[in-house]
């Protein structure tokens, strides 16, 4: 069962799991409430939040990002298996870390993109290197984009403490950019880590493969005594 995965076995492993669960939470909740209150605002009185769907929408694509590491840490991901139960038990391992490998640098392929995508919003460089990193370039040669602002959310007065640190001080009148952006190079690091994870139990024998073919004959089992008189 995928639920097996769901246990940290370290320290580290437990702050992140519990990080990625309130977040996945906390973005489920502020995403009904607001769709909830823009309801409410727009058929009884006439009204609504201007920026709403803009943050409904980006909330969306947080959830999706948390969602891909998550999938990945409770095996949750469905996949085909006719081509691995026909190889002896030595070979589905050799497989399993084959495809672990693929899903290791697939995700830091991703990270890189993401970092670089993500870096000039945050006045940081990007990485050099056509496929992976191999260092950080120039900051004297970098155009930077942190006036970049959202459409429509409002920047919020807590928030006003970062002007002076990423925008000479100018004032925001939306969000900038780069703190809805901020969940890509997280997202793609936080992936990073559970195939990372995934790969160690492969490593360790206590998985067999990144994916759970058999879940939903798993499913099926779980609620087969509700059909019994």
């Amino acid at each position: 069962m995928s639920g097996d995965h769901e246990r940290p076995d370290s320290g580290f492993g437990y702050v992140i799991d519990e990080l990625e669960k309130s977040a996945i939470a906390l973005i489920l909740g502020a995403m009904t409430l607001i769709t909830f209150i823009n309801v409410v605002l727009r058929y009884g009185f006439n009204t609504g939040l201007i920026w709403g769907l803009e943050a409904t929408s980006l909330l969306f694509a947080w959830l999706v990002v948390f969602g891909v590491s998550y999938a990945v840490k409770t095996t949750a991901n469905l996949g085909v298996d006719a081509v691995v139960n026909i190889v002896p038990p030595a070979g589905r391992r050799v497989l399993a870390l084959i495809a672990a490998g693929i899903c290791i640098a697939y995700a830091l392929l991703m990270l890189k993109g993401a970092w670089d995508y993500w870096a000039n919003f945050a006045n940081l460089p990007q990485t050099t290197g056509r496929w992976f990193p191999t260092g950080f370039e120039d900051m004297t040669r970098t155009s930077y984009r942190s006036w970049y602002e959202v459409i429509d959310i409002p920047m919020p007065e807590w928030l006003r403490f970062i002007e002076p640190w990423i925008n000479e001080g100018e004032a925001y009148e939306k969000i900038p950019r780069f703190i809805p952006y901020f969940i890509l190079p997280f997202g793609c690091l936080l992936l990073l880590f559970r195939f990372i994870q995934a790969t160690i139990r492969i490593v360790r024998g206590d998985s067999h493969s990144l994916i759970v073919s058999h879940e939903a004959e798993d499913a099926v089992e779980d609620v087969a005594h509700m059909n019994k008189d």
